[in-house]
């Protein structure tokens, strides 16, 4: 069994779609963090914030990656403050191949503003401000990670072709060999 590919980086990287065409195209099951734990709470992450607040989302974050860490052979996406948590990273570590996600602050805020369940950014006034400052902050945290990808100005399926890559380089294959 190979290694699960773990992807992290901060909200509207595309993370979820890049993991799911990625899945996908591996024929290995995906599995999104946020989502998983929208299911199992009833609810949307943006409410779990507001009623229940930050720590409790934490934790229940917390559970389910410890969860999903004993998986084998999967794509993972990670919320975008998954890795803040030290537990995180060492259990999505020690299976897993991390894949950080990036993009512009402005780029960002664009892919984010239509949506409005982003709770740490719903009570800006300044948003694209609150996006540096949260980079900033999780930079430490991200650097974390095996690889990193810019996915500012590429397709998704360009992202997908570079993890692939990445992939079969941590494998021992030959890169240039198509799937």
């Amino acid at each position: 069994m190979e290694k699960n590919i773990v992807l992290v980086g901060f909200m509207g990287t595309g993370k979820s779609e890049v993991g799911e065409l990625l899945a996908k195209k591996l024929g290995r099951k995906f599995i999104d963090t946020d989502k998983l734990i929208e299911e199992r709470e009833k609810d949307r992450i943006a409410r779990i914030f507001q009623v229940k607040g930050e720590e409790y989302f934490r934790n229940l974050e917390e559970k389910i990656i410890e969860e999903v860490s004993e998986y084998k052979n999967c794509v993972i996406a990670t919320g975008g403050g998954a890795l803040i948590r030290e537990k995180n990273y060492l259990n999505l570590k020690k299976n897993g191949i991390l894949i950080c996600l990036t993009a512009t602050p402005e780029e960002i805020y664009k892919r984010t503003l239509p949506k409005k369940d982003r709770p740490l950014l719903m009570k800006s006034k300044n948003v694209i401000e609150t996006i540096k400052e949260l980079l900033e902050r999780r930079k430490p945290y991200y650097s974390k990670a095996d690889y990193t990808i810019d996915t500012t100005k590429k397709k998704i399926e360009d992202v997908v072709d570079e993890i692939i890559e990445i992939v079969k380089k941590e494998n021992g294959e030959n890169p240039s060999k198509s799937w």
